[in-house]
């Protein structure tokens, strides 16, 4: 089972443009090769979560994937039961050193 990851920047006022061009001033390097970066490492991400495997960012966080089990869920207009598959979705713990410096 492979997972594909995409980027969605969740911060106020900031799209994956803005996020690149910031982290590319702040390197000195060029909007491509940051991008290039970042499309990298969502590679590595998909590759080693799809193997149930979790990535550790020094200073940053861990991403763990986590398996869902199949399940029985109810349409709410219909009534009619649907058979959910199992799936794998991907979790993020903050690490203590990205917590302190956020507080």
């Amino acid at each position: 089972m492979q997972i594909i990851i995409t980027f969605r920047v969740l911060l106020y006022n900031m799209d994956n443009k803005k996020l690149v061009d910031t982290i590319a001033a702040n390197m000195g390097r060029s909007a491509e090769d940051v991008s290039k970066l970042l499309e990298a490492f969502a590679g590595v991400l998909s590759t080693r979560c799809g193997e149930m495997d979790s990535v550790f960012v020094p200073g940053f966080g861990t991403f763990e994937p986590k398996k869902r089990n199949e399940r029985v869920m109810i349409h709410p207009s219909t009534g009619r039961r649907i058979l959910v598959p199992p799936k794998i979705v991907l979790g993020f713990k903050v690490s203590k050193v990205l917590k302190t410096k956020l507080q």
